[in-house]
This record gives structure tokens, sequence and C-alpha cells, in this order.
């Protein structure tokens, strides 16, 4: 489990381990870890940096030296960014992508190969429901990260499938975690005044929606544990009503777009050629 000092991360640690399991928990902060969670037999707290490769093949080795095996991997390790996509740099950009996207790779390559050795094995990548619909103003970049997580997990699980090894995109909807606050949410270094509509998206998750989310961490912990248990789990799980509506949106957009467009999207084809 990466990013488990908080969020959603810590309850689905606490939950696990009330279940029954035994984890090993990553974050770079290991004294905020080892606070979240103290004295339990079952639990192993390893500082980790997602972005070294290095850190990641140390941890997940004493991982599995300490428990002897491995069979469940949660990549949650993420944070938020805010900014229209004009005034976001290519540095806060590119970090972004490097935790919420290539920190998860950094996990998975390396753990692949005792999960392939193992013959089982399921992995879970925390993505969004703003990993499946981006229709978020100011929001763009993490989004993007976000569908890029989703679609990874698709390949993944197509290409891990034959080797008795599980992959489950999770697509949250609003939570009540610490991910809306100062230390979780980045903002724009150099924001543009012009931006009316972003700076009041901003300010709404900061302010009105930060604290008063509908889902409920630990629940979501339980839906993540039951799938997990599961001998036939899903490759997409979405939690939160929420994101089931906002989801079902997406589709209904999507269909109409299809459908509305047919007749030109679908005469693009060669011309037959005719004797």
């Amino acid at each position: 489990m990466t990013g488990a000092s908080k969020g959603l991360g810590l309850a689905l640690v606490t939950q696990a381990l009330q279940a029954g399991h035994k984890v090993a928990a990553t974050s770079r902060n290991l004294n905020a870890l080892e606070q979240g969670v103290t004295n339990h037999p079952h639990f192993l707290p390893l500082q980790m940096d997602v972005t070294n490769e290095k850190s990641v093949a140390e941890a997940i080795a004493k991982a599995i030296a300490h428990f002897g095996r491995v069979d469940v991997v949660v990549n949650n390790a993420g944070y938020g960014l805010t900014g229209s996509l004009e005034e976001l740099t290519d540095a806060e950009a590119r970090e972004n992508f490097n935790i919420n996207v290539f920190g998860s790779l950094n996990v998975i390559r390396t753990v692949m190969p005792f999960f392939r050795q193992q013959g089982a094995g399921h992995i879970f990548n925390i993505s969004s429901i703003g990993g499946f619909t981006g229709n978020y103003p100011g929001f763009g970049i993490y989004c993007a990260t976000k569908f890029a997580v989703q679609g990874f997990t698709e390949s993944l699980h197509a290409e891990v499938k034959p080797f008795g090894i599980n992959a489950t995109v999770v697509s949250p909807g609003y939570f009540r975690t610490n991910f809306l606050e100062a230390d979780s949410l980045v903002t724009p270094k150099n924001e543009i005044a012009e931006y009316h509509e972003v700076r009041e998206v901003q300010s709404a998750h900061q302010h009105q929606i930060n604290g008063n989310q509908p889902g409920d961490p630990v629940k979501a912990a339980h839906a993540i544990i039951a799938v997990a248990e599961s001998a036939n789990p899903p490759l997409h799980l979405f939690l939160g009503q929420d994101a089931y509506d906002l989801a079902y949106q997406k589709m209904g957009r999507l269909t109409k777009d299809l459908e509305c467009w047919r007749v030109v999207g679908t005469t693009t084809a060669f011309d037959e050629i005719t004797a």
C-alpha cells in the first residue's frame, strides 16, 4: 500500500488490519505512518519514495522478506493539482504525472516478477471519478493523470490475466479525507486573473466541498477489501453515489455524441474499387 499515512490509504490500512490481514504500508513520511497505526503485530510501516525505483524495490523486498509473500498491492500515492492548462507550468504538470502516474508504474514493474512467480496477485490502482469524466475546470492536469491510470490499468488487466493476476482501477467520488486540504491540494504558482470560473471551482473545492464530502473513507475501504477478497473482482470499481451519477452522465453524453455524428464518423473508409 502506497500513500498510506492519511486519508483513504490510512483507512484502508486500519480496516484491513481489523479484518485480519497482514499489511505492509509505505509513505515518504515514516513518522506519520507509524503514528497512524501503532503496535500492531501484523503491520509493517516502510518509508518509500514512489518516484525512486531503488526505494520502491527496497520497500517491496522488505515486505516480502517480512511476510513471505505479497498478494495485494494498492497504488494510492498521489496528490491533487488545480489550475488551468494555460497557467500551470511544465514543471508543475510533470511533477503531478511523476507522482500520480509514474510512481504507480514503478511499483507495478517491481512487484510483477513476484506476482508472476507465485501465479497470483491483485493490483489496485486508485484513480478518481475525475479519471473517467474530465469536466472539471481547473483540474485538467490532475484529471489527465487519473485518465492515464484508468488507461494503463485496463491494459495491465489484459496483460496479466494469463498469469492468474487481477487488476482493478478504483474511481472514488468525493470522500471526506484531507485530499482538499492545503498539504494535499496544490494550487498554481502563477494564477491568471481572467480565469474566473477556474478560481470559483478551486475556491469551492477548498472551502465549500472540503469537510462536507458525502463519502465515508472507512466504507470505501470496506468496499475495496470486499473486492480484494472476491473470486471474480471487477476491472472497474466506482465508489460513491456521486461517482455513479457522474459516470452515467458521461456515458450518456458519449452515447449522444456517437449517435449524433454516426454518419460523419463512420463514412471514413476507403471507397471500394470496382473493375
